[in-house]
C-alpha cells in the first residue's frame, strides 16, 4: 500500500486510529493486543511505516473488526431505492452489508386471521415497528396490540400473523434471510 495520506492507505490508517480511540485504548494497549511495538503502531497510524497485510489482519482482530471492514471503500452506493410491489402494497430495501437482510414497508388493512391454522412458522427472526395506525401481532396464542412507534421482535419459529386493527396501519419490518423466505409463497406473493 502507498505511504501517503491519500486514498485507501490514508483511510485505513485513520480507521485504525479511530477504532483505537473509540475503544478508549492508548497506543500501548492496542500495540500489546496486536503484538506490535508501540513505536511500530504509532508509525503505522502516522503513515511513516508501510502497511503490511499480516499487520492489518492482526490489527483488525485486535480491534474486533474484520479485514474487509478495515479496508472497505464502497461508499458510492449510500442511497438505496426501494423495490415496489404495488399489487401487495409492499416496498422492500435490501441491506447491502448483509444481503440476507431485507427492510420492508407494508400497509395493512385486514385484521390478522382468526384461525390459528393460517399463522405461519418458519426459521428466522423478525423485527417490526408500527409507522401509523394500530397493528395486531399474533404470536402463538398471544395477541399483542402495537400502536404507532412501538416495535416488536420475535423468532419466527413461533406461529405468527400480523394485521390491522380499526383501520389501515403501516409497518416497517426487518427480516433475516430465513424469515424473508418464510414469508414468500411459491408464487412470489408475500403473506404476513
Amino acid at each position: 500500500m502507498k505511504q501517503d495520506d491519500e486514498g485507501l492507505d490514508g483511510l485505513v490508517r485513520k480507521r485504525i486510529r479511530a477504532l483505537r480511540v473509540a475503544q478508549g485504548w492508548s497506543l500501548e494497549e492496542l500495540a500489546t493486543r496486536a503484538r506490535l511495538s508501540q513505536s511500530s503502531l504509532s508509525r503505522i497510524e502516522n503513515g511513516q511505516r508501510r502497511l503490511a497485510l499480516d499487520q492489518l489482519v492482526t490489527l483488525a482482530r485486535a480491534l474486533d473488526t474484520t479485514l474487509d471492514q478495515l479496508v472497505e471503500t464502497a461508499t458510492d452506493d449510500v442511497v438505496t431505492s426501494p423495490m415496489i410491489d404495488g399489487a401487495h402494497g409492499v416496498m422492500r430495501w435490501p441491506i447491502k452489508g448483509d444481503p440476507g437482510m431485507t427492510v420492508m414497508r407494508q400497509r395493512m388493512t385486514e385484521p390478522p386471521p382468526d384461525n390459528p391454522a393460517r399463522m405461519r412458522a418458519h426459521p428466522g427472526r423478525e423485527w417490526l415497528v408500527v409507522l401509523s395506525g394500530t397493528a395486531i401481532l399474533m404470536l402463538g396464542t398471544r395477541r399483542f396490540r402495537l400502536e404507532a412507534n412501538q416495535a416488536a421482535e420475535f423468532p419466527t419459529m413461533m406461529p405468527h400473523a400480523i394485521g390491522a386493527e380499526g383501520g389501515p396501519c403501516e409497518i416497517l419490518g426487518i427480516f433475516d434471510r430465513d424469515a424473508r423466505r418464510g414469508h414468500q409463497r411459491e408464487d412470489g406473493d408475500r403473506d404476513a
